[in-house]
């Protein structure tokens, strides 16, 4: 077949370069993309006079039967074509003529390309905010709906502190709030036009790339032809933001994991988010959890792979840079389905309030509030420290809870230990004790979930 840009050319291409090279087979999901910027650029000429009033309707109804033909499975994309650009083109050539041949004018495909992945992210990741949105709104119910629970946090995977489930959980809240800025400041340079850059240095005819970028909602036009055509950085932005969310959500899917374990009790997922063994009739397990948790390492590797063909490519355009869109098209899909899955999925997780609240008060979680209660009564930090070590070795060699020690025995530490010690001993106490900005006590946590819902537009 010929080639658009076969004139120069003696020989046909080898047919193993042809399948080495082409990008149809995964770049034809911008067809939507790039048939609304074709429009869009001949709107434009057509308004700066290098086509006239024919020509445009043509080109319109021609794109627009292309587009009725592949949403309906009835368009072939040929792989000696390359890429959507040139099937689209080529099928419009075939149907009316040579006004099709004009398209092309004063535009390449380094800026049309550059033009549909813009479009194309822009909406995708408008639809990611959504998500991480509707995530954020399921946290902050579960929180509300857990504003009493107790349970134990932790440090280096070790009994901590006493904290609130809703503490907890809304901390991947605020996560998900810093993901929701990446996302957006993304947005932010994705929503600048390339068209009109042309191959590397513009054009020579009187374009109006104002008037393409305003047609495609652009906020507006990228000063440097280089540039325009050789940036991938809005990419890399969503590849790194993509990166981070799902580290977030690694996180949370890594707690479920291990909190639906036999040993800790905490949770019961529900059915319709586990699977069973083929072996072992008993097993429930936690798959959906577990396939974010690997698929982070991909989308991770999708950002990796993106900065290394970039680092060292010259001005302007290179054909390595075809190698954006696997990546990204990977990370758009595991993004949006994880996010998807565990919205729908942590509604029906069945907290065990009971095995939460008894666990908070085992491992001496309290320890922290005796030696701050050690604080108040004038001793020196690292002092009460000191005395609240030795307490709970005491503790530990006799078999007995912080809470099930004697006024008399805590003497024997510190005679600054009075009767209302207790008060701080168990788990609820030490959490309702909590008085810093952001800490775990329902006052607090009720302030947390007011800002959330503000910051949120709840």
């Amino acid at each position: 077949m010929k080639k658009p840009w076969g004139g120069r050319f003696k020989d046909k291409t080898a047919k193993i370069l042809e399948e080495f090279s082409e990008s149809v087979s995964f770049d034809r999901r911008l067809w939507k993309e790039d048939i609304e910027g074709s429009i869009a650029h001949a709107k434009m000429l057509h308004k700066q006079g290098i086509i006239d009033d024919k020509e445009l309707n043509q080109l319109i109804e021609g794109l627009q039967e292309i587009s009725k033909e592949i949403e309906e499975g009835r368009f072939v994309f040929r792989t000696e074509l390359e890429d959507v650009h040139m099937n689209i083109e080529r099928a419009l050539i075939d149907k009316i003529g040579a006004t099709g041949a004009k398209l092309h004018t004063a535009r390449s495909r380094n800026d049309q390309v550059a033009t549909d992945l813009r479009l194309y992210l822009r909406k995708e990741v408008s639809e990611i905010v959504e998500l991480i949105h509707a995530l954020q709104k399921t946290l902050i119910s579960l929180a509300e709906k857990n504003i009493d629970t107790l349970m134990p946090g932790y440090t280096h995977m070790q009994k901590a502190q006493p904290v609130l489930l809703g503490h907890h959980l809304l901390a991947y809240a605020w996560m998900l709030k810093r993901d929701l800025e990446r996302f957006k400041e993304s947005l932010k340079r994705i929503n600048q036009c390339p068209l009109g850059a042309c191959a590397i240095a513009g054009s020579s005819l009187p374009i109006d790339r104002e008037f393409t970028a305003r047609e495609l909602g652009f906020e507006g036009v990228i000063p440097n032809s280089m540039d325009a055509v050789s940036d991938r950085d809005f990419v890399l932005d969503v590849l790194y933001a993509g990166s981070v969310v799902m580290m977030h959500l690694s996180r949370l899917c890594e707690e479920l994991i291990i909190w639906s374990t036999d040993e800790f009790k905490f949770i019961e997922l529900p059915d319709r988010f586990t699977t069973g063994s083929s072996m072992m009739p008993q097993k429930k397990n936690p798959d959906p959890a577990e396939l974010i948790r690997g698929k982070t390492g991909r989308v991770y590797g999708n950002l990796i792979s993106l900065l290394t063909t970039m680092k060292a490519l010259p001005l302007a355009y290179n054909r390595d840079m075809q190698e954006d869109k696997e990546p990204v098209f990977d990370t758009i899909d595991t993004v949006n389905l994880s996010l998807r899955i565990i919205n729908e999925m942590l509604p029906e997780i069945k907290f065990h309030r009971e095995k939460l609240e008894s666990s908070a008060e085992d491992g001496f979680t309290t320890a922290t509030d005796l030696a701050e209660y050690l604080v108040r009564k004038g001793i020196p930090f690292r002092l009460a420290h000191e005395i609240t070590g030795k307490i709970v070795l005491h503790c530990i060699e006799h078999g007995k809870k912080l809470s099930e020690m004697k006024i008399k025995e805590f003497k024997e530490f510190s005679d600054k230990i009075e009767e209302d010690v207790y008060n701080i001993l168990t788990a609820s106490g030490s959490i309702e004790a909590k008085k810093s900005y952001g800490s775990t006590s329902k006052q607090m946590l009720i302030q947390q979930i007011k800002l959330l819902k503000k910051t949120a537009g709840l």
